[in-house]
């Protein structure tokens, strides 16, 4: 039983999906490949080998054999053709990991060969946590709305038996009985998804017993499951961090001078003090173990350049009084501590916050509206490569989809779409293409604020062997790779 305080699934197309599900849908569908933490490179999944021509523009990947998809149609060369295509076609959510893509070709069953317009590290994209999963296309005349019924066409080991939305039991997954990785030694057989309400109730399902495994307790609560009898805990570094996106397009924000002033209100360090150890601090917009990691960028507070610049703009202490629209996660403490004490500050400073908390389908649904003046949320990369926290969140975009910054910026588009064949072919010029960006972004534009990067913190049941974090799939359990004991 995996407990959460937010919905599981947004979206249940695997062409489209671009939200929380990635926790179950990594169970429930396969990638071409899988990005190893330990050794930071690429590993088998679907595929068991592949190769590049040595202009980096032509891949070659061999299938594994006997897969079958949950449909009990056999997942070859021409099943990863039409997913692959399928996806692109779709033009949503991550569906762009693939743009470098000019052809696909089934060579035969088990050899498949992507031919590329320019040069980018496919292994690495063949393993994104969205957009590249490979899936059953026949499984329905009418995919789309096949899909909507919480249904999958997947090839994973845990294929879905029952959804339901808005309930406190959502989603249940069952072991898929043909899976290739087999099931002679000991698993779970049922992986159930729970939604509540706040961490201290997925806590006590936890300490009960009710609960395997629980993510973000808050700094209190790990503690305590840290020294619980029949609990164990996890903490490593993760890729997401915490983001508050300004509205540059409209409103109080779309005066530069403001957005600078919300940025040097934030008490970064004094943040990362309170939650303890649950969060590091943030240097540029990509976490260190990365390309484009930016060292020596850490914000600090300056309250007189805010109250300098809100003066400027004809707000402040003694100005026009200045109302901000902000939303945030329902449910998660530590955006909670961070909307508490930048409201507190901005109020010395004649700003009122009107805070909002949301469950993230709401707050995303009304993002898309630019329905506020700053979003506060999470963000990971869909694979691990910088270049998603800036063509995606970044990047101009029309409908904004996660640019909910709204940026329109086209120096800036330009400088982004150099930087996929970069990653390839001079890494030298990429970092200091994206250390461009990120002055672009946060000095120039002041388009977002980076309070924090998470530490991965997880509480779950002591019986349980085998847990490792993944930084590049952000709070999955791989539940096939888990031990049960007694």
């Amino acid at each position: 039983m995996y407990v959460r305080t937010a919905d599981v699934v947004t979206e249940w197309d695997p062409g489209r999906s671009y939200s929380n599900e990635i926790v179950a849908f990594q169970n429930v569908y396969e990638t071409l490949t899988y990005w190893n933490p330990v050794t930071r490179r690429t590993a088998p999944r679907l595929a068991t080998s592949w190769r590049s021509s040595a202009d980096g523009r032509t891949w070659t990947f061999t299938l594994r054999p006997g897969v079958t998809f949950h449909t009990g149609r056999p997942l070859d060369a021409a099943a990863v053709k039409a997913s692959v295509e399928r996806t692109m076609r779709t033009g949503t959510g991550a569906s762009y990991i693939w743009s470098a893509v000019a052809s696909i070709r089934a060579d035969d069953p088990l050899t498949v060969t992507f031919a590329l317009k320019y040069p980018v590290p496919l292994d690495v994209v063949a393993s994104a946590g969205y957009a590249a999963y490979v899936y059953d296309t026949k499984a329905a005349p009418d995919l789309t709305a096949w899909f909507r019924q919480g249904r999958d066409a997947g090839s994973g080991p845990y294929t879905v038996t029952a959804w339901k939305k808005g309930a406190e039991d959502e989603l249940t997954l069952k072991a898929y009985a043909g899976y290739w990785g087999g099931w002679r030694r000991p698993h779970y057989d049922t992986v159930k998804f729970k939604v509540v309400a706040t961490p201290e109730r997925a806590y006590e399902l936890l300490q009960r017993g009710e609960a395997t495994f629980a993510g973000r307790l808050g700094p209190r609560l790990y503690a305590r499951a840290a020294v619980e009898p029949g609990l164990r805990t996890s903490e490593r570094p993760s890729f997401t961090t915490a983001m508050l996106l300004f509205n540059t397009a409209a409103g109080p924000m779309r005066d530069v001078r403001v957005r600078r002033a919300v940025q040097q209100a934030i008490d970064y360090r004094g943040l990362v003090k309170a939650l303890n150890g649950s969060v590091a601090p943030a240097s540029g917009i990509v976490p260190e173990g990365l390309l484009g990691h930016v060292p020596g960028r850490a914000p600090r507070q300056d309250l007189a350049a805010a109250r300098r610049l809100l003066t400027q703009s004809g707000h402040g202490p003694g100005g026009r009084p200045l109302r901000l629209r902000l939303t945030y996660s329902e449910g998660d403490p530590d955006q909670q501590i961070l909307v508490r004490r930048l409201s507190a500050t901005l109020r010395r400073l004649n700003v009122t916050v009107q805070a909002t908390a949301m469950p993230w389908n709401e707050q995303w649904e009304l993002a898309k509206k630019r329905g506020q003046d700053v979003v506060v949320m999470y963000w990971w990369p869909d694979y691990a490569d910088a270049y998603s926290y800036f063509g995606t969140v970044f990047h101009g975009a029309e409908p904004p989809v996660l640019n909910l910054s709204y940026l329109s910026d086209q120096g800036l588009d330009a400088l982004l779409d150099t930087l996929p064949e970069l990653t390839v072919t001079d890494r030298t010029a990429a970092q200091q293409a994206y250390e461009k960006a990120t002055r672009r972004v946060l000095d120039q534009r002041a388009a977002a604020a980076v309070p924090w990067v998470v530490t991965a913190r997880r509480a779950y049941y002591a019986g349980v062997q085998g847990y490792d974090d993944n930084p590049a799939y952000p709070d999955v359990v791989f539940a096939y790779l888990l031990r049960p004991s007694a």
